[in-house]
């Protein structure tokens, strides 16, 4: 593996690593402007603007942009996060410069027509109610609203109706103008890659792009909360949150290998005790989730109306339980499962970009891989029963209940058991 880093005058960063053996590659700008940098008026922007990159650009339709990539049998894609949108292509080694130039095309030269933007919003409003009808994904909006009320952090990523309703060219041009500059992006690339090559592109692509100032985010504070929308469902939907580290925190890792000894695999407590040997649920796990400044670790489940209190309450008593017995084999076993998730992962060239970008963003730098899985063999039993007794004890918490929840328990309820 060849990794190499470079920084343009500009700003614009550049992250390559060739993959010996492979004959394509994955290349994408990932721009620092997602949820997160939205004002209320602007919820769901972002997300509305990455549609609207692929509908036409100076140079080419919104059919001519698909053709471009597809007629050498590529693949080109991208996805609005809370701190971040990515453009991102997978093609052959011959036709990386090709798609590099597709990217930036629709980064820097989208037309935002008017009549294309009242196509994608109903694209997007359909999107929405598609979201809406699927409990599974909504209730995890509504948990991240009540974790993080009224903040940018807790609002939703696809936007509410009302906002997405009314976007027009002016707002788009103003996101793009406030946002899409060469500081706020980063180039990835991995596989059938060459640096020298991809900063050259690079610097005839974005190189005299005008510098942007740095969005200063809203910093993140977990409230907590509970709502409960009551719903003739054929399950009642569980979602259940603790505030837990940041990926810049220290403990970060020690939360990752907590969520996945509690309910990350079928081997975890959650899944052993709530539907192996319960039969509570179909559906059980937990899962750490991070953001710059803050995160959240997610119990969710999937029961019927009658199974649920005594779903919720076990739940409460695996985690509390956690804090005074987490075994050492238990620890083990989910550090193993981490570093193999990781190291799997880094086998696909798009995995292996996505990592370059995020490192880059987070610490503008690209730590070893050998200093990640220290870092996660670094986390002892001890580590994890301190964590689990903060999350079961102290740890701020949010519950979103949805479907025939109307006997669950409340999150007040929770909390007093939490406290026994």
């Amino acid at each position: 593996m060849s990794l190499n880093q470079t920084r343009l005058p500009n700003g614009f960063r550049i992250v390559t690593e060739h993959m010996p053996g492979l004959a394509s590659a994955s290349v994408g700008v990932w721009v620092t402007a997602g949820g997160r940098h939205e004002t209320p008026q602007q919820n769901g922007i972002a997300h509305f603007l990455e549609h609207m990159a692929f509908k036409g650009t100076a140079r080419r339709s919104s059919l001519q942009i698909a053709e471009a990539i597809e007629d050498v049998g590529g693949y080109i894609n991208a996805y609005t996060s809370r701190e971040v949108t990515a453009y991102y292509v997978r093609v052959l080694e011959n036709d990386v410069a090709l798609g590099l130039d597709v990217i930036a095309d629709i980064l820097r030269n989208p037309v935002l027509d008017p009549r294309e933007i009242e196509v994608e919003r109903g694209v997007i409003l359909q999107e929405i109610g598609q979201a809406l009808d699927t409990p599974d994904d909504v209730i995890f909006d509504w948990l991240q609203e009540e974790a993080y009320p009224d903040q940018p952090l807790g609002r939703t990523i696809l936007g509410p109706t009302e906002r997405v309703s009314n976007f027009n060219r002016q707002e788009l041009q103003g996101f793009i103008a406030d946002h899409y500059g060469p500081d706020q992006m980063i180039l990835a690339a991995a596989g059938a890659v060459n640096h020298d090559e991809i900063v050259k592109l690079a610097e005839t692509l974005f190189g005299d792009m005008q510098a942007k100032p740095m969005f200063q985010m809203q910093n993140a504070t977990f409230r907590g909360g509970e709502t409960r929308q009551i719903k003739a469902l054929e399950q009642a939907h569980f979602a259940l949150g603790f505030e837990s580290p940041g990926y810049r925190a220290d403990d970060i890792y020690v939360a990752q290998i907590y969520a996945s000894a509690l309910g990350g695999g079928m081997s975890s407590r959650l899944f052993q005790e709530v539907r192996e040997n319960r039969g509570l649920c179909y559906t059980i796990f937990a899962q750490a989730g991070a953001y710059a400044d803050t995160g959240m670790t997610t119990i969710y489940a999937g029961t019927s109306a009658a199974q649920l209190p005594e779903l919720a309450e076990i739940t409460i008593d695996e985690m509390k339980r956690a804090a005074s017995d987490m075994s050492p084999a238990e620890v083990a076993r989910a550090r193993a499962q981490m570093k193999a998730g990781l190291l799997m992962g880094l086998e696909s060239p798009s995995n292996r970009a996505e990592r370059l970008a995020r490192l880059i963003q987070i610490w503008d730098r690209i730590p070893p891989l050998s200093e990640t899985i220290e870092k996660i063999d670094a986390v002892t039993t001890g580590d994890v029963r301190d964590l689990a007794q903060h999350m079961a004890e102290i740890s701020p918490a949010a519950l979103a209940l949805y479907g025939p929840v109307e006997n669950a328990p409340t999150l007040d309820a929770l909390q007093a058991r939490r406290a026994a």
